[in-house]
């Protein structure tokens, strides 16, 4: 069928237009900078390791490539439910939570230009808010006394 090619399109995301500097080269280097942290870290270490046998991080790698790339890119790579893998962590707790925020804002503010480093950690905050509160809710927490964490709050 002959025609104009389709217009590229624009993403759009809280209201603005993605930077165009946010590509699949920028999530893998995040992604990987970010678990390189993670699988260094001594209170998180053994909670992946824990969860991920060794033979399993570049799948689990891959995985979380496609997950930011959906989120951020809004491809279509993620076909998945990262919730019930998080459920089935008995220890996981508000600490691990902050630590992991933590870590992934050094590793945007790192890897990222501002504007793209704010958009990463805005959906950081956001994911780990949503997993809070479910895994309160699952637990049978009062998931009421579960409030966001703030960039602010992060150590």
């Amino acid at each position: 069928m002959k025609g104009r090619p389709a217009p590229e399109r624009t993403i759009v995301i809280d209201g603005k237009p993605l930077p165009a500097v946010l590509d699949e080269a920028m999530v893998h280097s995040v992604v990987h900078g970010f678990y390189d942290r993670i699988r260094k870290d001594e209170l998180l270490a053994p909670i992946f390791d824990g969860a991920i046998p060794p033979q399993d991080w570049p799948s689990h790698l891959d995985k979380m490539c496609a997950f930011w790339s959906a989120t951020l890119l809004r491809t279509d790579r993620y076909d998945g439910r990262p919730l019930p893998a998080h459920l089935a962590i008995p220890e996981l707790a508000e600490e691990h939570f902050r630590r992991w925020l933590s870590l992934f804002r050094d590793t945007v503010e790192q890897l990222c230009p501002p504007e793209v480093a704010n958009l990463f950690l805005d959906r950081a905050l956001r994911i780990a808010h949503s997993f809070r509160l479910a895994i309160a809710f699952h637990r049978g927490e009062d998931s009421m006394r579960i409030v966001p964490i703030s960039r602010d709050a992060l150590s």
